[in-house]
């Protein structure tokens, strides 16, 4: 399928041949929602823990004798139920990640890919690059694209400039090429590829 390519000041730049193998192929939901959850579960620190009985510093001795007391049977003041005492059933620092195997990730990303075509949020750029990193100049040409809330991936490296005009603008995210993932497509509105992110994809996603 062929797609029209555009400047930064919404002007055409001539069209491209987008692979139907990448950016036509049907939507799947489920493989969406698996490739979301990896990528969340990866994300997660898996650092929370929390304070055992065996942790807590205390007396081990025995808090009052065993009979005559009228109050239940105890020893230290470690166990659980006591304020202070160690927690019971508590977290414990874990990797939260499992894996996916790499044709479903590849399928992934195509099928994301191929969502945002469908939609009609695809927008393709001759190229990414700015004289300067000016915030006020950028948010310009993002008027003119008509882009409020847009996901940029470029080629293998991202131009200076448009990075720092890029960083203080909010839903506005710039990825390389090899940067490019299902959970930053899907959570913006639209997606703009430069004619070098879509060779680089196309060579990933072989």
């Amino acid at each position: 399928m062929k797609a029209d390519v555009l400047t930064l000041d919404a002007e055409k730049a001539g069209s491209i041949e987008l692979d139907d193998a990448i950016f036509a192929l049907e939507a799947r939901a489920d493989i969406l929602h698996r490739i979301v959850n990896w990528q969340l579960a990866k994300r997660r620190a898996g650092t929370h823990a929390v304070q055992f009985r065996s942790d807590v510093s205390s007396t081990g001795k025995k808090a009052y004798k065993q009979k005559g007391s009228g109050n239940a049977r105890h020893g230290n003041r470690r166990a659980n139920l006591f304020r202070g005492g160690g927690r019971a059933f508590g977290p414990i620092p874990r990797d939260h990640g499992f894996s996916l195997p790499k044709k479903v990730r590849k399928l992934g990303l195509k099928t994301a890919l191929s969502s945002k075509q469908a939609a009609g949020r695809l927008v393709v750029l001759d190229e990414l690059s700015l004289t300067e990193a000016k915030t006020k100049g950028f948010r310009e040409k993002l008027e003119k694209l008509g882009l409020q809330n847009a996901l940029f991936i470029d080629g293998s490296e991202i131009d200076v400039n448009v990075q720092r005009a890029a960083a203080n603008i909010p839903n506005i995210d710039v990825l390389p090429s090899q940067g490019a993932n299902v959970y930053d497509i899907l959570r913006r509105d639209t997606l703009v590829l430069t004619k070098a992110a879509i060779e680089k994809l196309a060579e990933r996603l072989k």
